[in-house]
């Protein structure tokens, strides 16, 4: 395995804090930014001084992907999960443990001894404060404790000063896009009506609640809409409210003709796996959950996210927008739908986060909070251009509009360096779109495999502008399709799809 180098600045900061005698470390990392490989090399470079290891996960797949990704450094470790004894190998010096598994075995019931441990890792460490991992750790009084997470905070944003002396992070999600990650493009519909939903002891809506507010058909068809409007029929993963929301969502995505699916916490094992082993092939368009694909998975391929239940959360948030981001071959972005008012309360996925350490503060996105400020608490506005949502001083996700200050009020072609009129503006962009719909009608078909017709771009330019184009743009080269004329055609085709099902 080779480390890119901001992997090995962390290794490196890592082993000069515990030169310094520092025992409690906490790795934060962006999902995505390979906080498992970065473990690895610690690990491989413990295993080589023969120190002993034992890797806590809450979940069979963080399980599983600890120990490929130990595999890769060459570490052969054993398995300790109750239904996986056939992996267990207890004479290796690195085990890879359920959590839960070993509390009720070595702690619970005493049937089994601790594994013996120099380094204990943590992983998804804002868990660390439950009570069974209190007590591993306090089994563990003499070993070096390390968790990783990226999000150091409990669910109500507090820091684990408690468990942890120092925070060692990685580079954030803007410094590593997008080398490393896809930056998000963000479509959100005005703020969910929440007034007089409680708060629970963790400091989030209260389920039952949020569900009676979230789970109707005019809320749930709105994120179906706009899924067919916004997503590309990207692969997706939609988070509910709770598992009625979730089947209500499945249920109308394939009303709509969308290849959709739900898992829940009762989804057994085997059958998980097959469903987001359909999301990977693509043989499924939409997964449906609540609180169940918010750690532990890996999908490079998801290239968009759903926000249809709002959290005051900010760990929750990040968690969940974080499967979207991993980058994969020909992943330019991805979608973020937020129907649950959340990144008006948490900003961006891409803003810097302050994280604390210390248990009574909280961590902070400065930038939101100064963005919200400046605009009296209301940072969205309709763009000018398409109608879509955008954040106020910051172009479209959408179209790309950019807004400009007073006073700027003159269009320019770059390689021409020739100041343009309205008319001349106009008529260049039409052009464009005009080649654009030539470049979609020659490449792309129809559901049915069948071509386009050769008429088909000056109807579609019709459509749009109510005349026909001239004939000597047909002299122009056809070009490749932007995304927004992309999704100007799939909202025509929604449109007509909907007309032909009323009739």
């Amino acid at each position: 395995m080779n480390l890119h180098p901001f992997q090995q600045d962390v290794v490196a900061k890592y082993e000069a804090k515990i030169a310094a005698g520092v025992r409690r470390i906490i790795i934060v990392a962006p999902t995505g930014a390979g906080k498992t490989v970065i473990a690895g090399e610690i690990v491989r470079r413990a295993a080589a001084e023969s120190k002993r290891v034992v890797f806590l996960a809450h979940r069979d797949e963080l399980l599983t992907q600890a120990r490929r990704k130990l595999a890769r450094f060459g570490i052969q470790a054993g398995i300790i999960k109750s239904g996986r004894d056939e992996d267990a190998r207890p004479q290796y010096p690195v085990q890879v443990a359920g959590i839960q598994t070993l509390y009720a075995r070595a702690v619970r019931a005493k049937s089994m001894e601790l594994p013996p441990a120099d380094l204990v890792f943590i992983d998804e460490a804002h868990h660390v404060r439950a009570r069974t991992y209190q007590e591993i750790i306090e089994a563990y009084p003499d070993a070096i404790l390390i968790g990783l997470t990226a999000t150091p905070c409990r669910t109500d944003g507090r820091g684990l000063g408690n468990c942890f002396d120092v925070i060692i992070e990685c580079p954030q999600i803007a410094e590593l896009t997008p080398k490393y990650l896809v930056p998000p493009r963000i479509f959100t519909v005005p703020e969910p009506d929440l007034s007089g939903v409680g708060t629970a002891k963790t400091g989030d809506y209260v389920i039952s609640q949020l569900e009676d507010r979230m789970n109707t058909d005019a809320l749930v068809g709105d994120v179906v809409e706009h899924w067919l409007k916004y997503a590309q029929r990207r692969r997706t993963i939609v988070y509910a409210v709770d598992v009625a929301h979730s089947v209500h969502l499945q249920r109308e995505f394939v009303r709509s003709d969308v290849k959709a699916e739900h898992l829940d916490g009762k989804t057994s094992q085997p059958d998980r796996d097959a469903i987001l082993a359909r999301l990977a092939s693509g043989e499924t368009e939409v997964v449906c959950n609540c609180m169940v694909l918010t750690e532990g998975f890996d999908c490079p391929d998801v290239g968009c996210i759903a926000l249809v239940r709002p959290t005051k959360s900010l760990l929750l948030y990040r968690q969940m927008i974080g499967r979207g981001l991993r980058s994969a071959d020909g992943k330019t972005d991805c979608i973020i739908l937020d129907h649950g008012g959340v990144v008006r309360r948490h900003g961006r996925p891409d803003d810097p986060i302050e994280w604390t350490l210390h248990s009574d503060k909280r961590a902070e996105n400065k930038a939101h909070q100064a963005r919200k400020k400046e605009y009296n608490n209301n940072p969205f506005c309709d763009c000018k251009q398409c109608g879509a949502q955008r954040l106020k001083g910051l172009a479209c996700d959408n179209c790309g509009y950019q807004p400009r200050p007073r006073g700027e009020s003159i269009d320019y072609i770059d390689d021409d360096l020739i100041e343009l009129g309205n008319t001349q503006r106009q008529e260049i962009d039409r052009l464009t779109f005009y080649r654009e719909l030539r470049g979609f009608q020659s490449v792309y078909r129809r559901r049915d495999g069948s071509q386009y017709s050769p008429k088909w771009p000056a109807a579609k330019y019709h459509d749009k502008y109510g005349s026909w184009p001239p004939f000597a743009w047909n002299n122009q080269p056809a070009i490749a399709p932007t995304q927004a004329t992309l999704r100007w055609i799939k909202h025509q085709q929604i449109a007509w799809a909907k007309r032909r099902y009323a009739a």
